[in-house]
């Protein structure tokens, strides 16, 4: 299975599908700040459906992180 996660390719070999939680742990390598939002393929998805939603082969995730500015 190849996925995207804001750009950068991850190739999974033994994995059909995966959760946008298990995804998330691929693009974090240290724990993150719990605010950013998730898009997946273009369509947001709440944090309520992390564990629920469903990440497939070619698909892609786009994480967004706040910026803060002045």
């Amino acid at each position: 299975m190849n996925i995207h996660i804001n750009g950068k390719a991850y190739s999974l070999s033994n994995e059909v599908h995966i959760s946008v939680s298990s995804a998330l742990t691929l693009h974090f390598i240290e724990p993150q700040q719990s605010t950013f939002a998730v898009a997946l393929n273009g369509d947001f998805v709440g944090k309520a459906d992390y564990d629920t939603t469903l990440v497939k082969n070619g698909d892609s995730l786009d994480v967004l992180l706040p910026i803060q500015g002045g």
